[in-house]
């Protein structure tokens, strides 16, 4: 069974669990699923729990392999998670950085794999910051190269934090559709945490709402966002609106108003 499926899924923390319990049904290869909550619903938290990097228990298949059971190193052959920000610090060339990240996964430094590099870098619109250092970038930038340096490594899981919170509007839309297009081409799960509700009606095939820990809703995005979870999870009046393209788009009216007894 090709995908990824988790079941009594619970993390956070040793003596507070954020998520309890979470059963999310099987996630496809070759599709987007955009994260949605608002902030403390876990999504960071459920992200880090499935990259492996903090304290968790149920099952976690990804295409029928308890990932739960393989230890870190094994995970992480499969498994890709690229936080909100690099880390700091990092004196090393954008090129060095991506090639060290290829190698991490298995892979070869060539002229063959330096001509893959330059062309992704390419494709994220950063090829001329290949021989810039990582600490002299802006944090935009940063997070392009964390991404370059995430799909190099060709994974079969791709979880990504927030991945354009650094990023302008032309750039937001350019890394999604990219995102896109290599998620399709190389057939991978790719989990992306976004805020921007227009962001995940326009790029995935998938959204997982979150609240509190629990997963509210789930399904194609147009199924998912609604007047009803809109008011239910982040507490507006939202309708949903089409484009003169035909796309559908949230629009914002104001706060639910709560009775007062």
């Amino acid at each position: 069974m090709n995908g990824l499926q988790a079941k009594h899924f619970t993390a956070g923390y040793p003596r507070k669990n954020i998520i309890s319990d979470l059963s999310i049904p099987k996630l496809a290869r070759g599709e987007i699923t955009a994260l949605l909550g608002p902030n403390g619903s876990g999504k960071s938290t459920l992200l880090r729990a499935l990259a492996g990097l903090s304290h968790a228990t149920g099952e976690l298949l990804l295409d029928g392999q308890d990932l739960m059971q393989q230890p870190f190193a094994e995970r992480a052959k499969n498994v890709v998670y690229l936080p909100q920000s690099l880390p700091a610090g990092v004196h090393l060339h954008v090129l060095e950085s991506i090639v060290v990240a290829q190698r991490a996964s298995g892979g070869r430094y060539s002229e063959k794999s330096e001509a893959e590099v330059m062309t992704l870098l390419d494709q994220l619109g950063i090829s001329h910051l290949a021989l810039s250092y990582l600490d002299q970038l802006s944090g935009g930038q940063k997070q392009l190269v964390g991404l370059a340096q995430s799909l190099i490594r060709q994974p079969s899981l791709l979880l990504l934090d927030e991945p354009l919170s650094a990023l302008d509007l032309n750039y937001q839309f350019h890394v999604m559709d990219l995102v896109r297009k290599e998620t399709r081409q190389r057939n991978i799960i790719t989990v992306v945490v976004v805020h921007d509700i227009n962001i995940a009606l326009h790029h995935a095939d998938h959204v997982l709402m979150l609240q509190n820990g629990q997963l509210i809703a789930d399904g194609k995005p147009e199924e998912v966002i609604t007047p009803v979870s809109l008011a239910q999870v982040y507490g507006v009046r939202g309708r949903i609106e089409r484009c003169t393209q035909g796309r559908p788009q949230v629009l914002i009216d104001g706060l639910v108003e709560h009775s007062v007894s």
